[in-house]
């Protein structure tokens, strides 16, 4: 499948953005010359931080997700399940969190879910394994396919910094529906990921 794992890849999508849409356009001048981290990520070391950090702020997730890898020689399925339950919470996770990652780690190691196969899948079909696991819902699954296979056309309308983003470039003084940020975005495809990681961007700016 499509993906944008390269500084040029992105470029081209940030140039066609550009000529696409001229509100977006000025968000995507503000934000200027930053360009996404393109270093390879491990799917499941993608996960396990989802996990981790739901519901938390950057630096207790760090922590915490520090912790965790520390308890294992190598983040593996196997591994993972060798921790004790009484560990991991001893690092910091809820024992709902513990829950998850064990199931995440089970289904890996049996096979029901084979990581080695999503960047292979569409992205309603990586979507649709990924929400298998306990934990994981829609919203997760987006900001894997988006941070960690790096699918081109992905639009997170669940997601609130782009709910907010949305609005501004929008100039609406309520929060989009969902239906408004899907026909807004129709310029934007088939780089809605990037147009998405622009809004997020110009967030941080204010």
């Amino acid at each position: 499948m499509t993906s944008i794992n390269s500084l040029a890849a992105f470029d081209r999508g940030r140039r066609a953005l550009l000529a696409a849409d001229p509100r977006l356009a000025d968000v995507i001048k503000r934000v200027g010359r930053a360009r996404p981290d393109f270093a390879p990520r491990d799917p499941l070391a993608a996960l396990v931080r989802a996990l981790v950090s739901q519901q938390l702020s950057t630096r207790a997730a760090d922590t915490i997700h520090a912790r965790v890898l520390q308890l294992m020689p190598a983040l593996t399925a196997p591994h993972l399940l060798r921790v004790s339950p009484a560990d991991l919470r001893a690092a910091g996770l809820s024992g709902q969190k513990v829950t998850y990652l064990r199931d995440l780690a089970e289904r890996v190691a049996d096979g029901r879910l084979d990581l080695s196969s999503l960047r292979r899948k569409s992205d309603d079909e990586v979507i649709a394994e990924i929400v298998t696991v306990k934990g994981f819902g829609v919203w997760s699954a987006q900001m894997f396919l988006i941070f960690c296979l790096r699918r081109p056309d992905v639009l997170p309308t669940g997601d609130l910094g782009i709910v907010k983003g949305m609005q501004r470039v929008l100039g609406m003084k309520r929060r989009p529906a969902e239906r408004t940020m899907e026909r807004a975005a129709l310029p934007w495809k088939p780089y809605r990921s990037i147009a998405c990681w622009y809004v997020w961007r110009s967030l941080e700016l204010e």
